[in-house]
Parts: structure tokens; sequence; C-alpha cells
């Protein structure tokens, strides 16, 4: 598939070059690292980064393909993203801006990328393109790593939590905005109706059962349509203005009143014509928006279904008032409910019985105000969109956001019927008239989305009296009519009939004027407003009512009764009973309801209460004030400037400036920022405003301490920046160089007055001082406009200075912060001043570790500056630097832990400070050495570690002229220069080969491998030392090993040869190498298991030494003694490390016992004991409780039970709190004897309690520690008896082939199983393991083709523990005793398998038939420190395998017979099998081929040592004769009558068979007779001779039992034994006291023979 893909790659290329196809890239010619021409292409920087990302990112996801699928996919998809983007920008055709925003998409993925790639974050700048290191600042370099990571972590925080269904970018981008909205598109409304409807929408509060924004109207047509037919798909609005207290708010619901225009009641009757155009309430819909308002949903292509609850049309309820709270259920509302009590049940309904009728509409909150999200969001939110406003300002006002709306609701009233017999139908008709009775036109909204109108009507409620409405229009009118305007309210009763209507007039009108009789717009809130009646005619005649009071409050301040139930009359008008409330609010950003505020804006029309006012104002609302921001501004200064001669109003004015300055500063107010830099700017005119304005300030300064003052001085301060704006500008107004001594010397007296202030120490005014450090500097750009900047220094330097010590620090540190962010310290002069008074600070502050975050930030902007070209010389200010700070930030850094937060910081600026320091600060620096000889260890640590290539060779220098000779040699300086160059040799960014082959190239052609440019020079400084070598060996072994370790070969030659220096040193020195021999063995463990060192280390190691020693006198063969003994170990070392990542445990167990091994085989007791415990580690994460006590117990072993201190490398584990051997012994014994419990080992756990138990009680006397051990020794002896333990069982495993770890391959292991594990499980484990190993079919050895092929063959069989019983047992025992050490404590193991030597015989097939037995000889006893061990194998002659056989069918035929004595309701078929087959003549006993295989006098003659054999074998076949006999006769008491026929050619079988062997081998008889010892018979019958196993000297105690009737003694002379038996319980009884002939001592007769030598 590959080359099919590269020949059409190929076939392309041809046809490309043939057709013209390939284009030339335009380039520039360029020089790499090595002086190397290169070509350069021409593209925008931003797509050279996008290709090589690309070419890098190729690599790597090819790799994933195999490693991580998920992220393969992850990585395809960013790809594919940056192609696509790459394209666009390279297509040239999109505009400014989309383009400014591909870039940052584009370098945001790069980003993102690199980072879950693992690759490095790329620095940029705010456009995002790549800084370079060379012309950026190292503290912006660092700024903007910090802010690169920062956003990357965003961003895989977004990603994670988009898998949990969480943006976090959507909530901070909700977070960051003062105001949101919720996007609104009606799908459809699916609603039986009949007529023309308006379907209104809007936001409501249910706990507070009110709304909170205007109406979204929809007039909908009866065809099921909306009326204006452009706007089907497009019915889209958006509720703005909602801010953070509306998010929190409990619950926000989405409501929908539906309003049917048209007849009084629905029904079909044309009998007579209906009156039409009647606005009758249908029903709602309601949708609990909470969860979207606050975010958790989130999805706008969902369609919401929203249920409409309609009113019942029922005659029942349209002719009656319904009792609402009885009647009302969640399907059912009468018509003539209210909607908004509709509204609240059915929000508290639990569901609503829609019969599918309701509306479908897609919801999403939006953040920003309207002008954001047209542009954020132009696909949902477009001009056409409607625009329905929070009722209400916003939380933030902006300063555009001109508005002038009055929100008009219609409450409710109360009408009488009057002279009808039922309630009236009563419409509201809501209109606004000027005084001259003028209606005004279209400026009655309804509802976002419609137009404006003239008069806008109720909905009428059917006979109902006391109708509530709840009915909100927005009325906007020109700001220049509002004073002459005022609410009109007309009354009508309207009839169903169109007859009876037209001649309804109306029967009563209330209004209500917008401005008030004080010049202020009408009050917020419910307004109880006067019904009036007279003649229709006179009611539309504005002059009629207008003068009359039109609330009930205003009757009440003329004097009248508002509670009369008569009717009274004013004027032509009488006032009725009928009462009727609406609630007003307005939103105005031209209309005050504020006296005060207007009081003060026409503050010449009465300037007797302006003392008043100016107070006052400070109550005033905000949001009143900072709509008349200009105006309230301009009157204050007006004030100030007008009354210049007097100083009545200055404070005043200045508090109520500072009140505005205050306001600005709140969030809600914020934009208004610029509203009043531009007031400053463009119309502040009050040109000696500074001189008033100055003198208040300084008089609050000078008192404040005195009670009230503070507060108002801490005001001033925090609108400082302001006050000196309106100060400076003030003057520049003046600035004709008039009062400019005036002018400085009040500001200097100004600040000697703060100074003043700043130097006492008292309490009060602490809070006032912090606030000076804060805003103080935020008057430094302005002022030095006006003000000398060398003498504003000197000023800010003795503010500074009186700042008491150790007080209010942090703000201190963060003004001088400021200072350096203001203009004042760009100016070279200026900065002559301020920098010593800071440099002064911060090493005062750092020397006590003081706020070090803002000493950081400090240090940083003011290093930031003096990088900066434009702003002047800066040497001078950097050697000041140096000389008073570089060494406390050393002391600093090197005090701080790597996982301080602050350390990068603090770095970046000692950095900073290094790489602006020229040739000049480092020649004066090293100057200054011999002053500083205390402090020199430090300095060098970290001087030159950032710039170790610029520095190391004048600091070579200087040590090789100034520190060498015998007089001057600074051992410690040299030192630390070594571990500085290999600390910086070793960093971890230098080590190429970690980095993708693209990083690589990079650095190599801009760099090259700085590591052997340093290295080269440790070598030759190492050289230079001369005589004073031996005074870093051992110290040196390490750094220096580290060093060749380094992948880099001609590094590696080059250093190496630096060990052989060291070794000849050493010998010259003390006649031996031997500390350093141990330093670089245990430097090198570490190291290597650090991931350090390879193969090719080895070899060069071994061949460079070995070249050096043979070259040698004296240490040509210690020397090469030495090597090959590195090499050794670094064999295992490599091995091990290679291992320790897999996750194969055995493996890693495996190679720990080889590296521990050879530890002790070298004697190295620290590094034994090290690994040691790395292996009982990882037994216990395996639960091996068993063999990490046994290697716990090699621990134990180096230890004696003295008091002999206990050395270092002893105690190598925490835990352990022991000052001798013996404690220490005493803590592991504990620890090992619970790892035995845990391993059910209790006999181990015993035998190390006897030791120690002997220690508490005879040398420490601890009886308390003796009695609990004793305790527990008792619980171990009771578990050996009661408890069951598992037996498991063993497998050898053989690993042949080439393919397997050296320390396993081609060997054979006895491995020790799990609990109740199989052969089948232990063999999966070992295949999962070992994935691509193929499992041998065969237990024979394999020959050299498998052990040399490159494969995996596993061989894997069970094999059967040796018992080897301790020597204690020389008698019997019981059997859960011996148990225990038929799998324990065994080395021996043997497996049995049949072989064929020779050809077949087809006569006799078993005359070659062989038993070879494999006896498995482990190293150590399983179980033990390892669960296997290595094993050699024993061959045994197939003799021995004929008599193991014989004498298990004779087992086999006694146990039988014994089961059916024992039971004789056993089934028969069993021994009916068993007998058949060994009596048929076909089969003759089975031992008829043994005759023809071993009795023949050519195999005799063969094999003269079998004789014995032979014999035993003849006996044992001698002996089956009786116990067949036994099993024919039960077998012939048992049997059928039906199977009596097999039972009598058994019989005879038997009897031929019988005959046969008595004949060739003798009687065997069983007899029972009292005269003759049945024992004696065996035993004479028994050839001693013949056998020979080995046994210890034994004594068989069998349970005695009581005689039973007809029980009867015999008394077996010839043995000394006692036999007992009862034959009514069928169960004979055996009482073997002992062996008293000595001649039978060490013969242990088979059990089966006693079975059958007593059956009665």
């Amino acid at each position: 598939e590959m080359r099919r893909g590269w020949e059409k790659f190929l076939r392309v290329w041809r046809d490309r070059i043939r057709g013209g196809g390939l284009k030339l890239k335009e380039g520039r010619a360029g020089w790499d690292f090595g002086q190397h021409e290169t070509v350069i292409p021409n593209e925008l920087p931003l797509i050279q980064e996008v290709t090589t990302t690309l070419r890098e990112w190729s690599i790597i996801w090819r790799q994933l393909y195999v490693d991580n699928r998920e992220m393969f996919r992850s990585v395809r998809h960013m790809i594919y993203d940056l192609i696509e983007w790459r394209s666009q920008i390279l297509s040239g055709t999109l505009p400014q801006d989309e383009l400014k925003e591909l870039k940052k998409k584009v370098t945001a993925k790069i980003d993102y990328g690199n980072r879950i790639l693992d690759l490095d974050l790329v620095v940029r700048d705010e456009d995002g393109n790549i800084l370079d290191p060379e012309q950026t600042s190292t503290i912006s370099l660092f700024r903007a790593h910090e802010i690169a990571s920062k956003q990357v972590e965003e961003r895989l925080q977004e990603e994670k939590s988009q898998k949990q269904n969480i943006d976090i970018n959507r909530q901070a981008k909700f977070a960051a905005t003062p105001s949101f909205a919720l996007f609104v598109n009606l799908k459809n409304v699916v609603c039986k109706i009949g007529e023309d409807a308006e379907v209104l929408m809007s936001l409501y509060d249910p706990l507070e059962s009110k709304f909170i924004s205007e109406n979204y109207l929809v007039r909908w047509s009866s065809c099921g349509l909306p009326k204006d037919i452009d706007r089907l798909h497009n019915l889209r609005a958006v509720f703005t203005d909602l801010g953070s207290k509306d998010l929190k708010r409990e619950k926000i619901s989405f409501v929908c009143q539906i309003v049917r225009v048209g007849r009084m009641e629905l029904r079909d009757n044309n009998t007579r014509k209906l009156t039409s155009g009647l606005r009758r309430p249908f029903g709602v819909a309601v949708m609990d928006v909470t969860d979207i308002i606050n975010g958790k949903v989130d999805d706008e292509d969902k369609q919401h279904f929203i249920p409409f609850q309609p009113l019942a049309l029922d005659d029942a309820i349209r002719h009656k008032q319904l009792n609402i709270s009885s009647r009302f259920s969640p399907r059912v509302a009468g018509e003539n409910d209210f909607l908004q009590t509709v509204i609240n049940k059915v929000i508290a309904a639990k569901e609503v019985n829609h019969k599918g009728q309701g509306l479908w509409v897609t919801l999403k909150l939006l953040p920003g105000d309207i002008h954001q999200i047209r542009k954020e969001f132009p696909h949902l939110v477009d001009r056409s969109t409607a625009v329905a406003r929070k009722m209400g300002f916003p939380e933030i006002i902006m300063p555009g956001d001109v508005r002038n709306d009055i929100y008009v609701t219609l409450v409710q009233g109360d009408f009488d019927k009057g002279s009808k017999t039922t309630a009236k139908n009563v419409e509201v008709t809501v209109s606004v008239y000027d005084e001259d009775g003028k209606r005004l036109e279209s400026v009655i909204f309804p509802g976002a989305g419609d137009e404006a109108i003239s008069e806008y009507k109720s909905v009428i409620y059917y006979q109902v009296k006391q109708p509530r409405w709840f009915e909100t229009v927005k009325v906007a009118i020109p700001i220049e009519d509002v004073n002459r305007s005022h609410l009109r309210f007309t009354f009508r009763h309207r009839s169903s009939q169109d007859s009876k209507d037209k001649s309804e007039k109306i029967f009563a009108l209330a209004f209500v004027k917008l401005m008030r009789y004080d010049g202020t717009t009408l009050r917020d809130g419910e307004h109880d407003l006067i019904v009036y009646k007279a003649e229709a005619k006179k009611l539309e005649d504005a002059s009629t009512y207008l003068s009359l009071p039109s609330t009930k409050i205003e009757l009440e301040e003329k004097g009248h009764s508002a509670t009369g139930k008569s009717m009274q009359n004013l004027g032509s008008c009488t006032i009725s009973k009928d009462s009727f409330q609406i609630s007003t609010l307005v939103c105005s950003t031209k209309l005050t309801q504020n006296v005060d505020l207007l009081g003060l804006l026409k503050w010449r029309s009465n300037t007797s209460l302006l003392h008043q006012n100016l107070k006052q104002l400070m109550k005033v609302d905000g949001g009143e004030v900072v709509k008349f921001l200009q105006d309230t501004l301009d009157a204050l200064f007006n004030i100030m400037m007008e009354n210049s001669e007097s100083e009545t109003f200055d404070t005043l004015v200045f508090d109520a400036l500072v009140f505005i300055i205050g306001l600005i500063a709140d969030r809600k107010f914020q934009h208004f920022n610029p509203v009043l830099e531009t007031y400053i700017k463009k119309h502040f005119s009050a040109t000696l405003a500074y001189t008033k304005l100055t003198k208040v300030l300084k008089t609050y300064v000078d008192n404040a301490e005195k009670c009230g003052i503070t507060d108002q001085l801490f005001k001033a301060m925090k609108a400082l920046e302001y006050i000196f704006k309106f100060i400076v500008r003030s003057r520049i107004l003046l600035y004709e160089n008039k009062g400019e001594a005036d002018f400085r010397e009040s500001l200097l007296q100004l600040f000697k007055s703060i100074n003043e202030m700043m130097s006492s120490n008292s309490d009060q005014t602490v809070i006032v001082k912090g606030a000076a450090l804060k805003y103080l500097p935020a008057i430094v750009n302005d002022v030095k406009l006006v003000f000398d900047p060398k003498e504003l220094s000197k000023l800010f330097t003795e503010f500074i200075l009186n700042v008491p010590v150790s007080r209010l620090t942090i703000q201190k540190l963060y003004c001088l912060i400021e200072i350096v962010h203001s203009d004042l310290f760009t100016q070279h002069d200026c900065r002559e001043i301020l920098l010593p008074t800071m440099t002064d600070q911060l090493k005062y502050h750092l020397e006590r570790q003081e706020d070090l975050e803002a000493c950081c930030q400090l240090l940083s902007n003011i290093l930031e500056v003096l990088y900066k070209k434009d702003v002047g010389p800066t040497q001078r200010h950097v050697q000041i630097i140096m000389e008073n700070l570089l060494r406390t930030v050393n002391r600093t850094v090197i005090s701080m832990g790597r996982d301080s937060e602050l350390i990068g910081s603090f770095v970046a600026c000692m950095t900073a400070i290094l790489r602006q320091m020229e040739d000049y600060h480092y020649a004066h620096l090293i100057k200054t050495f011999g002053k500083m000889r205390s402090d020199v260890v430090v300095t060098c640590v970290w001087v030159f570690f950032p710039f170790f290539l610029r520095a190391i060779n004048q600091y070579a220098d200087m040590l090789n002229k100034k520190f060498l000779d015998q007089t001057n040699f600074e051992l410690q300086l040299w030192n630390n220069y070594f571990h500085l160059a290999v600390a910086f040799l070793t960093q971890e960014s230098l080590q190429l080969e970690n980095f993708s082959s693209a990083k690589r190239a990079k650095i190599l052609n801009k760099y090259g491998d700085m590591r052997r440019q340093i290295g080269f020079e440790i070598r030759d400084m190492w050289y230079n030392l001369g005589q004073h070598k031996i005074k870093f060996i051992p110290e040196m072994v390490g750094p220096i090993l580290e060093m060749t370790l380094i992948p880099e070969t001609e590094l590696r030659k080059a250093t190496i040869p630096i060990f052989f220096d060291m070794m000849q040193c050493e010998f010259h020195s003390t006649r031996s190498f031997q500390r350093f021999e141990n330093e670089i063995i245990t430097k090198l463990d570490h190291e290597v298991e650090g991931g350090r060192g390879d193969e090719q280390y080895k070899v060069l190691f071994d061949k460079i030494l070995l070249e050096h020693c043979r070259k040698h006198k004296y240490l040509a063969k210690s020397g090469e003694t030495f090597v090959k003994l590195v090499v050794r170990l670094m064999e295992r070392l490599l091995d091990y490390r290679t291992i320790m990542h897999d996750e194969n445990k055995e493996n890693r167990m495996s190679c720990t016992v080889n590296v521990l091994n050879f530890y002790k085989e070298i004697e190295r007791e620290e590094m034994y004991i090290r690994y040691l415990y790395k292996l009982c580690d990882l037994h216990k994460e395996c639960d091996n409780y068993t063999e990490a006590a046994y290697t716990l117990l090699l621990h134990a072993k180096l230890l004696k039970w003295s008091e002999e201190a206990c050395a270092a490398h002893l105690t190598q584990r925490d835990g352990y709190q022991a000052a001798t051997q013996g404690q220490l012994k005493d803590q592991l014994y504990q620890e090992i004897i619970h790892y035995f419990d845990k391993g059910k080992m209790w006999e181990e756990a015993i035998a190390l309690g006897k030791e120690l138990a002997e220690q508490y009680e005879n040398e420490m006397f601890d009886y308390e520690q003796l009695s609990e051990l004793l305790r527990k020794q008792a619980q171990f002896y009771e578990n050996i008896v009661k408890v069951i333990r598992p037996k498991p069982d063993y497998f050898a495993v053989g690993y042949y082939g080439q393919g397997f770890p050296t320390f396993i391959r081609n060997k054979v292991f006895i491995y020790r199983g799990k609990e109740y594990e199989r052969r089948e499980d232990f063999e999966a484990r070992l295949l999962t393991q070992f994935p691509n190993a193929e499992k041998m079919k065969t237990t024979s050895p394999p020959g050299d083709d498998i052990k040399t092929s490159s494969g995996q063959y596993i061989q894997c069989f069970t094999v059967k523990p040796k018992l080897d019983l301790p020597s204690k047992f020389h008698r019997p025992v019981s059997e859960q005793i011996v148990s225990f050490y038929r799998v324990n404590e065994v080395q021996r193991f043997e497996y049995s398998r049949p072989v064929r030597k020779g050809e077949k015989n087809p006569d006799n097939e078993f005359a070659n038939m062989w038993i070879e037995r494999t006896i498995y000889v482990t190293a150590y006893k399983l179980p033990g420190i390892l669960r296997w061990f290595e094993v050699k194998s024993v061959e045994i002659s197939p003799l021995e395998n004929a008599i193991e056989t014989m004498q298990l069918t004779n087992d086999k035929i006694n146990n039988m017979v014994q089961q059916h004595l024992n039971d004789p309701n056993l089934p028969i078929n069993p021994l009916s099998m068993l007998l058949n087959g060994i009596v048929d003549p076909a089969v003759m006993g089975g031992f008829a081929n043994y005759e023809k295989a071993f009795f023949t006098e050519k195999y005799m003659h063969e094999h003269p040592e079998d004789h014995d054999k032979i014999e035993k074998l003849k006996d044992l076949i001698a002996w089956q004769i009786p116990f067949l006999a036994e099993g024919i006769r039960i077998h012939g008491e048992k049997v059928t009558e039906a199977l009596r026929p097999f039972h009598e050619r058994m019989e005879a079988c038997f009897r031929q068979l019988k005959d046969k062997v008595e004949k060739q081998y003798g009687v065997r008889a069983i007899v029972s007779s009292l005269s003759i010892s049945p024992f004696h018979n065996i035993w004479n019958s028994l050839n001693l001779q013949q056998l020979s196993i080995p046994i210890a000297e034994c004594h068989l105690s069998l349970g005695r039992v009581p005689f039973g009737k007809g029980g009867r003694c015999c008394s077996v002379a010839a043995c000394g034994c006692t036999y007992t038996e009862c034959r009514q319980a069928r169960k004979p009884q055996l009482l073997l006291h002992e062996f008293r002939r000595t001649e039978i001592h060490g013969f242990l007769i088979p059990a089966t023979y006693f079975q059958l030598l007593f059956h009665p």
C-alpha cells in the first residue's frame, strides 16, 4: 500500500514537471551557526512556524497511532485545522481584522498542541509573533512565558471541562462582563385560538411576583402565522441589561401571555353582529429558565416546548366570577382569572394539561450589552432582532446610553356597577397629552418588536368589579415635552353587541402629570389615582381636570378627604367612588427625581439653600449624579470660582468633588472614567481652582489626626489622581508664568505636610498613610507637566524615606513599583535620584525575607526599564544594582526551596542583572572578589550559571591566575567551580538527545553542543590542578562521573581518562585507590538507576581505562580487576534499570536479587542492604509477605545481639529508631515475625520468636515484651494445628531463546505457585508477562535450535516437592504438622515422565520403556527471598519406575478393599473394573511384560547392580496375590445374580494367575492364627536386604482403643508388639509401642502391610 502511494506521488511529480506545475518559492540567503549558507523562504514568520510545527507534529503523530489512539485523533484534528488555516492565510484574501483573529487562533492552537505533546512552549508578544530572545529583555521573556503557560493551562482546563460538560471559557467570559442578555427565538405557537392574538413574552420573578423586563410582542393571526408574514422564521428577541443580581435570583421564569383580539365571547352566532377588536385574556405559558440564566444549560439549537394553560370557556365560568383559590387546578383556569394569577398558579403547579398546545422556543444566554452582542453574535442578533430592555437601569450605566423611558403599569381598579345589574366590562385606554389637550402621537410602546402607538387599550375582564391587569407599557416622550405632558386614563364599558357598544361613552377619567411641582420627575412606585366623572365631552377637555389633584395624596395635601363614601364635586368634575391604581418606573438619563440634585444644578436661583444642597449631594444616588456629571461638575467649580474671595464653600465643594470621583471609581460607573477625562481636558475651565483644591487638601493633611477628618482624608487620598488632574489642568490653563512660584511653593508645602503625616507613628492615620502610598504615585505623570521632574523625584524620595521602618512595608514597595511605572523613572536624571533609595529599600527587605513577592516585582520592573533603549545611559545604574543587590538576590535564591512560587521570578531577576552586565561590570565584580572572600562560595554557585559560556573564560583565567598557587589556593572556590560547571553541563535543557530532531538541529545550528565545550574546559581545569588533585578525591568522583555519562561520544572519550588520573593520584598517595573505587561504585549505582549510562558507555569505560591501566607499571593488575568489576556492575545495573520500568514485578525482583548478590560478593554491605529493601518493597506490593520476611531476615543476619553502635548504612529506613545493633535486630525480628504471620509461616515465626524470647528473658530482661511474644507464639502453635493452610503447587519453568533477558535466558526455574493457583492459571500469568512467547508442548529439554533462536519459548510443568522432615521429628506426628513440610522448606523436586530407549519392540512395549525421573535441586530452599530459584537435574533407571508402579497398584487394590470393608453400601462397579483389569489373562497382573524386560538372563548379565531391585519387584508381584484374593472374596459377597457369570470367570482367571505367581515367586499369605505371629510371617517374607531406603530411626504410635465384645489380645513375641482388634466394629486397630529389636531399626514398614495384616 505504501509502495502504491509512492508510485502515485512519482507520477504526479513527473506530470507537474512536464506541465509546469512546479512553482518557485521566493527566498533569501542566510548563514547558520556553522557558517554554511542556507536559503530562508520569504514567507510570513507565522507561515514558517506552522510549516515547521506540522513537520514536527507529524513525526510524533505517527507514533501516537501505535501508543495512544485517542491522542492520535486529537492531533489529527489539530493538524487538519492548521493546514486549513495556513491555506487561508496564504490566500491573501482575508481582511485585516479577520487575519488578525485567525493568527490568534493559529498561535493558540500551536501552543496548545505543543503542550499536550510535551514540546517546548513558544513565547510570543501580544500579536502572536515569536519573541526574539536576543532583542527581548529577560524579564519580558519570563513574563511572556508565564502568560503563555497560564493561557495553555486554561485551554487544557477548558478541554478537560468540555468532557465534563463545563465550559470554563464561557464562565470566564461571563465573569468578566457586567451585563448579560437572554436571546429568544420563537419557532412556533401551537394553540387553538380561532382569532387574532397578541403573544407577549417577558421575564418574571416568581418569588417577587413581578415582571423584570419589557414585553416582546408578536401579533399572531387567526390562521396560525405571524401577522407580519415577513417575520416568519425570524421571530427573535434579546432581553438585555441583565446583571449579576439577576443571575443570583433564586428563580427566573420566561412567561408568555396570550391575549385574544376579537369578540367578547368565542362562539359562532351570526344572528346578531358582535363587537370585535376587544382584547380578552386567553392563557399563559411558563418556563423556568433559571438554569439557562445561571449557565448550567447552554444549547442554542435545542428547541424548548413551553406548555400552554388556556382559560376555560364553559358558560358556567363565563357568566359568573370565579372563586380562584377553590376552582383552580393545573388543568383549568377561568376565562376571567387574572393573567398574573394564572401565571403564579402555573408556576406552582407540577404539570400542565396542555393537550399538545404551547410554544416552541430556543434560548441562549449571551454576555455583554447590546452593542457587544451584535458584534460578537451577528448570527443570532442583528438589526431586525427585537430588543426588550430590563425595566430599570443596568448595573453599569454606559456613558452613551441615552434613555428617557417611563414604564407605566396598570395595576388594578374597583368600579361600581352603577345602574347596571352586573359588573362592568371595563376597558382602560392609556394616552399621553400635553397641557393644551393635544395628544402626543406614537409615544406608547406595548412591547418590543412592535410599533409605537398613540393610545393603549387594556385587556377586558368580563363582568369583573375589581379587575387586576398588571399590564405594562413603555412611554417614551421627547425630553423637551416631559414637563408639559401628563398620562390620561379613560374608562369605558364594552358591550359584546356591536350596536350597544357604539353607544357606550367614557364614564370616568384619571390622570397624572409626569413632572412634579418642584421640577422633579414623577416618583417611582404605585400611585392611587382619583377617578373623575363628568360629561364625556368635558372629560376630553384637558383644561377641565388639569388644575385638579391627580392622586389621593395630592387631594389630602389640599385639605380634602380621600376616603369619603359620597362623591365630591371639584369644579365641573366629580370625584368618583371608583378607584384605580398604577405604578410607574422612570428610566431616564435626562430627568431626575432628586430635589437636592436639582437644587444644586439650579443653585443660582436660591443661594440660601446652597450650603444644604452641597451637603445633600453626597446622599444622592450615584446613578442620578453620573447622569448629570458634566452639569454637576460645572456647578461645583462655578460655585468655587464665583466665591473666589471667600472660603465658605471650598471645603464643601472639595468634598463634593471627592464624592463624585469616588462614584466614578465604583464598578457600576467605571465606564464614566473617559467622560470625566474628557471633561477635564475639554470642558473644565476653572483656572484658579488649583489654589483652592491644594489649600483644602493641605488643610486635611495637616489635621489628619483630628476626629472626623480621617475618613474624609482617606476618601480624598483615593480620589488623589483626579484631584491632581484638576489641579494640573487648572495650572496649565493659567500657565502664562503667572503664580508659578506660588504654585511650586504650595506643592512643596503640600508634600511637606504629607511627609510629616507619613513620619508619625500614630495608629489613627495608618489607613490614610496606606492610601497615600497607594494613590500618590498616580499623580506623577500629570504633575511633572507643571513641576520640575527632578524636584518631584526628590519629593517622592523623601516621601518614601519618611515611612516608618517595618510599617506599611508592602504598601511602600508597591508605591515604588508605581513610581517605576511612571514617566519619571524613564528619565536618567530622575533615576539617579530614585534608584539608590529603591536599591536600599530592596536590600533591606530582601535580607529580612520580607514581602518577597513585592520585592521581586519591584526589581523586575526596574530591570525592565533599564533594558529599554530610550531611557538614557544605564551603565551606572546597572552597576548600582550589581553592587547592592546581586549578592543579596543570590542569597535569597539559595535560601528558597525549589518548590517556591517565587523561585522562577527571582532567577529571572538574577539572570536579567547578569545579562545587562557588560564586560566592565564583570571586571569590576572580579576585582572586588578579595573584599568578599566570605561570600565567594555563594556567589560562585550562582553568578555565572545562566551565562556560563560568556563568563567561563574570565572565571577560569581568574582561578588559574589568583587561586592556583600553593599560597592562594582556595579549595572551596575550585570545588564550587567544578560543581557549577557540571551542573550547567548536565542541566536538562542541554540534553539534546531528549529533543525532537527538529529542535535538536535548531539548537545545534544556533549554539552548537555547549556540553562539549564546557566538558573540555572542565578537563583542562582538572589537569591544571597538579598536586592539588588529591584534595578533590573522592568528592569530585561523583560530578566527573555524572559528566562522563552524558551521551556525547567525544565528550566521553575526552573525560573518562580523568578517572585513571584520579586512580593514579590516590595510588601515589596511599598505594591504593580504595576510596576512589568505593565512591565510583556508590555513585554509579545512583546515576545508572537515575537513567544515565548505556551500553556504549560501558564499552568505552572498559576500553579506555584498560588501555591506560595496562600501560601503568603498578596499576596493570589491580586496575584491570577494578575495571572488570565496574563493567560487571554496569551490566547488572543496566539490566536492573531496563526491567524496573517493566510492569512485570517478578522480572524486577530477579534483577534486584542479581544486583544485591553482586554487592554481597564484593562485600559492599550498604549497597547490599539498599537493594534488600528494594526487593522487600516489591514483595510487599505483591502481597508476598513470606518472601518479604525472608528478605528482611538477610538484613537481620548481618546484625549482632550486642550493644555495638549501629552504623548509618545499617538503618537505611526512617521507620527504624535504633542506636545499637541489638535494638535494630529486635525491631527487624518484630517486623519479620509480623510478615511470617501474614504469610501463615508460623513455624518460621516461632523459630525467630524463640531466639527473640531468649534475648528478652536472659539479656534484656524485658518481661513485658516477653509475655506479649509468648502469647503470639501460643497463637501460632494453635494456628498450626487448627488452621487449614492451602498447599501451593510448584512448577518448573524453562525460558529458552535469545529473546529473553540474560538473567533468565536458557535457564530452568522452580516457581512456587500462589494459593489455589492451578497450572493453567500460572501458565496464563506467565504468557501475559511475555506476550510474544510461545508455549512448548513437550516437557523434554529443547535442542540448541530452540536455545539459540531469536524467539521466546516457555516450557512449564508441575513438579512434586520431596519431603525433608527436620531431624526433630524422630517419631510419628500429626499430619497437620507434617503437611507444612511437604510444601515448605523444600529444595528437591521431582518430575517423572516415560521415555523409550531404542526401537519399539512389537512383542513387548515395556522392554525399552524407561521412566526418566528428574530431581530438581534449587540453589536455596523454597520459600525464600524469591518465589523461584534455578535448578539442576538427575536421570533415574526405569526399573525403579516398575517397582513404583507395582507398589502403587498394590496400594490401590488395598485402598479399594478397605473402603468396601468400612462401607458395605459402596457400589461394586469400580471394584469389578479394577480386579478384572489385573486378573484378565490379557494383562496378567500387569507384570508379564516386566518379566520379559527385567527377569531375563541377558538383563541380569548387563545390569548386575540391579539384582536387589529385581528381587524387590518379584516380592511385590508375589504380594499382589493375597491382596487380589481379598478383593475377589468381597466381590463374591456383594455381586448380584446378574453379574455372577462375570464373577465366576474372574475367579477362574485369578486361580490361573495365582498358580503361576506362587509357582515362580513363592506364596505370600495373611495368617490370622493366634499361635503364629502374622506380623512375623510378613516380616520374614520381606527381604530386608533388597530395600535400601535410608531413613531415620522410626517409632510408630497408633491410637489405642478399648476392647469390644469378642475382642482378643495377642502378644507377638517375635517383635514385641501388641495386637488388638475388634471384630464387631470390623475396624482393626494396632498399638505399636516401639520396635525393641535393634536389627529392624532404620526400616519403616509401609502402612499397607499393617492394614492387610491385621484384618479380622
